[in-house]
Order: structure tokens, then sequence, then C-alpha cells
């Protein structure tokens, strides 16, 4: 699915960036979650592949903040993502 497909094609490479740095930082959902002043049950959803879980932007720079990467590191696209 290209990115005019999915409404949700940004939140999905997000989402999956989310959970790579997360589990390279060998933190869990939890730990995250108190990084970042989220709940662990607000992590999950947004790590979840299965729901359509939206995000602000706001919420996206603290988790990068937390787990200590630039912000745009969270929307890069894999190989298999672009079009």
């Amino acid at each position: 699915m290209t990115r005019l497909e999915s409404s949700m094609y940004y939140y999905d490479v997000c989402r999956k960036n989310i959970r790579k740095y997360r589990l390279e930082k060998k933190l869990t959902q939890q730990q995250l979650a108190d990084l970042c002043g989220l709940s662990m049950y607000f992590i999950s959803e947004v790590e979840s592949q299965t729901k359509n879980k939206t995000f602000s932007i706001e919420t996206v720079g603290r988790i990068a903040d937390a787990l200590q990467v630039p912000i745009y590191k969270l929307f890069e696209e894999t190989k298999k993502e672009k079009i």
C-alpha cells in the first residue's frame, strides 16, 4: 500500500520506528511510557499494528526525546515501505 492509498501510512511508519528504537534501547513499553509521561497502555496502542491509533506531533516529539533520537528518525521509511 502506498502513502496515497492509506490515511494511516505515516502513522504506520512512525509506529514501526518507535517500536524499533524502543527495542534497540532495550526499554519496555512501561519504561518508555515513564520516560515520556504517557501511559503504558497508550504506548502499547501507538505501537500496535492492528489498531488505527492516531497521535499528535507533540506525542511523537516526547517519544523521540525519551528515546534520544532525532524526531525525523521516527518518520524514516524502510526500503520496503517506500513507493
